[in-house]
């Protein structure tokens, strides 16, 4: 049986710094309106009643049982054993709360916390960008599959996660793919985050516009400045996203070094992608020295944009030849084009969100383990 044909209910939270909302899935759907409270992250207290409510709310609306409770929420924590360190967007949480097992406790049904970096890179790679990747493949003819995803999220921070063979990697201090953490190759004194965020693409814009901004202006509207829609300094405009996107690009080589998957990107920043993109890619497809000024190429795959068709195409046809098997009249595939894919969100991030949740949850109740499943 496949997610999309499961029947069992599990209930999710997409936990903001502003808002929590609240939604109810079902194979993968969603099947009740959210529900929005507001999180209330100065007061543990006030926070902790606002998540019961929320999920009493919920589950009132449903006619079936909820089989489990599974969602999304910032680090650090224990995540598997639902406990919440000491947040800095939520600051009532300090010392360690029990968050899932209170709402074990509340509700009677198994509670999963994960961190959303992950959950966003699972989803896309049960539902999303990985299948969408491996569809073009297949209807092209190509042998050619791929069965890594590496998800990062961009906006007011940077998140990460990976997924390989259809596991979801999360390490042995559920600290697996912080990709924040990495040093930024712009500015090696500062942490990735920092280059890599929205503060980053207001404090670029601001700090080189020749205009006399009287307000701090959003990353919408820096980009529409990029784009030519909306009055302000083009050319700082376009700096802010280019140094985002050569900060992107480096940490996405460092870690594609190790994972040699596909990379899909998520997060509000994620629709500026062509704004940054060329950046990023000139990062991922250039060049890197030996102490004697010998150039080699930065990685051993090509990247190849998939949001741009003619690349696209490229990178789906490959170079996928027959060679003769030696002393033998067989012939084998061959395809010596090691690539890699990078793109956007094919689910949207809080979508993805959601449905990592619950094929998280479904895959834990079912063999209290993470494995492949169709959709």
């Amino acid at each position: 049986m496949s997610y999309s044909d499961d029947s069992r209910i599990v209930l999710t939270l997409d936990a903001g710094g502003t808002n929590f909302v609240f939604s109810a899935l079902q194979g993968i759907k969603p099947i009740a309106d959210t529900i929005t409270l507001p999180s209330n992250g100065n007061n543990l207290e006030k926070c902790l009643q606002g998540i019961v409510e929320g999920f009493t709310k919920l589950g009132a609306k449903l006619k079936g049982k909820p089989s489990a409770i599974s969602f999304a929420f910032p680090g650090p924590a224990d995540y598997p054993k639902g406990i919440i360190g000491d947040l800095g967007n939520l600051p009532g949480f300090r010392g360690g709360v029990a968050l899932g097992p209170m709402l074990q406790e509340k509700f009677g049904i198994p509670v999963f916390i994960n961190n959303d970096g992950d959950l966003f890179a699972f989803g896309e790679a049960i539902a999303g960008f990985l299948p969408w990747v491996n569809s073009m493949l297949k209807n092209a003819g190509s042998p050619k599959n791929f069965y890594n995803l590496l998800g990062v999220t961009i906006g007011t921070g940077l998140g990460g996660g990976l997924v390989t063979n259809g596991k979801l990697f999360t390490g042995d201090n559920s600290a697996g793919t912080e990709v924040w953490l990495l040093r930024d190759g712009v500015n090696p004194t500062c942490f990735a985050e920092e280059e890599i965020s929205i503060r980053a693409v207001q404090r670029t814009y601001h700090a080189h516009t020749r205009k006399n901004e009287s307000t701090l202006l959003s990353p919408k509207e820096i980009a529409e400045i990029a784009y030519g829609n909306h009055e302000g300094d083009m050319v700082a405009a376009k700096l802010a996203y280019q140094s985002l996107g050569a900060s992107l690009g480096d940490a996405l080589a460092n870690i594609i070094t190790i994972t040699d998957s596909i990379v899909v990107v998520g997060g509000g920043l994620s629709n500026a992608y062509h704004l940054f993109a060329p950046a990023m890619l000139a990062q991922l497809n250039g060049s890197i020295s030996t102490v004697t000024g010998e150039q080699v190429n930065r990685l051993e795959s090509k990247v190849f944009d998939l949001e741009n068709e003619g690349q696209c195409n490229l990178f789906v046809k490959g170079e996928n030849r027959k060679i003769k098997v030696p002393l033998s009249s067989k012939e084998v595939d061959y395809d010596p084009l090691k690539r890699v894919g990078i793109g956007v969100s094919r689910l949207g991030t809080s979508h993805a969100v959601a449905i990592g949740a619950y094929v998280y949850a479904i895959n834990m109740l079912d063999h209290n383990t993470l494995h492949s499943q169709a959709i």
